[in-house]
């Protein structure tokens, strides 16, 4: 973008240090990768969704849900499917009833931040006892439900503990009919949101909701651009080169856990095909956002000093996005694992067994390449 070449199209190998996942492979992957200057983070969703629904169509005989994709913020996604990569194939939609149960006497969801996942059905007592078993895996202590009666009372572990005068208050918060039962996941705020999207996930498997005969694609957008770490620090949630929403004057006078960024993912069932950004092409912003995050000035012109020094040429605001090659195989393939798609695949520790690689090397090979290993 700075050399002038307003925009550019590829299908090109990338190499970056990943950790091996069964939809991230270690070392090289594909990509179809473009960015385009004078873009918005719009101008690179009706470029691409084209591209990703015409080549799933294509390549696919499964029903492929058409663009414009579903926008959702990844507040609503991690609220609502517990995941900033939700699988729409699933129903199920996870509601927030904390405020609820603080006027309960149920003490062990007082103080908690509550979730709850409506399931339109009765099950079995076997059924709920494997959930038990399932819940536990995962890390909890339990898994609260309620059945909800033809004469709409309740009956479950939790009943007794909910007044009856606010019975009918939860009927309405959650929109619940006779026959249908509710789970709840209580924990801190973070930890109850990964493990209601866990749970959610499992009651869709092991009630065969998810419609496995189609794609569902959707963006995952406005992603904090701060967060804290484990140590209450100010860090940066997703990429730290991305354009903050509202430019330096949000920097300066927003509080940073409050600042939104031009980021965007595109998923589709559950896997994130990709991350995209409206980049950040501002020297001064550049130093800004890495002051927030405990970074100075020297830091960044040491560290990214190629990326900085161009954008004091001026560099135009550009947008782009460029979504695994291989992933999008991995679905069309129905493969459980990335590597199933890759010719010559690395293991989890990054090896290629295959080829032998990586091996042992002579010192006069290393000398070829002027590399030493002896310095100390």
């Amino acid at each position: 973008m700075v050399s002038g070449i307003d925009k550019y199209f590829q299908i090109a190998p990338c190499f970056r240090d990943e950790d091996a996942r069964s939809d991230r492979a270690p070392g090289e992957f594909y990509q179809l990768d473009m960015e385009m200057s004078y873009a918005s983070q719009e101008d690179v969703f009706a470029s691409i969704e084209p591209v990703i629904y015409n080549t799933f169509i294509k390549f696919s005989d499964k029903k492929v849900a058409k663009y414009p994709f579903p926008r959702i913020s990844y507040k609503d996604s991690m609220l609502k499917y517990g995941t900033d990569k939700p699988d729409l194939r699933n129903p199920l939609v996870i509601i927030d009833v904390t405020n609820f149960f603080q006027k309960c006497t149920f003490k062990p969801f007082h103080n908690q931040t509550v979730r709850a996942i409506k399931v339109g059905c009765t099950m079995s007592k076997g059924f709920h006892e494997k959930m038990l078993e399932f819940a536990k895996s995962i890390g909890m202590a339990g898994l609260g439900y309620l059945e909800v009666l033809e004469d709409l009372k309740f009956k479950g572990p939790i009943d007794k503990f909910i007044p009856e005068e606010m019975k009918k208050e939860l009927l309405d918060l959650a929109a619940l009919k006779a026959n249908d039962t509710i789970f709840f996941i209580a924990d801190n705020e973070a930890k109850a949101t990964n493990l209601a999207g866990q749970i959610r996930t499992e009651l869709a498997e092991r009630l065969d909701l998810i419609d496995k005969t189609m794609f569902q694609f959707c963006w995952i957008v406005d992603f904090p651009m701060y967060e804290l770490d484990d140590n209450g620090n100010i860090a940066f949630n997703h990429n730290p080169f991305s354009m903050p929403q509202g430019g330096i004057e949000a920097l300066n006078t927003m509080n940073p856990l409050d600042i939104l960024a031009y980021q965007y993912d595109i998923v589709c069932n559950g896997i994130e095909l990709s991350s995209g950004a409206v980049r950040n092409h501002d020297p001064e912003i550049m130093i800004r956002a890495f002051e927030i995050a405990g970074y100075d000035k020297a830091y960044i012109e040491e560290k990214f000093s190629a990326l900085f020094n161009a954008f004091k040429f001026g560099a135009p605001p550009h947008a782009g996005i460029a979504p695994g090659v291989d992933r999008m195989l991995m679905l069309l393939t129905d493969s459980e694992s990335i590597r199933d798609v890759i010719a010559f695949p690395m293991n989890s520790k990054a090896q290629d067994l295959m080829m032998g690689a990586p091996g042992n090397v002579t010192k006069e090979q290393l000398q070829e390449v002027h590399i030493r290993l002896d310095i100390k």
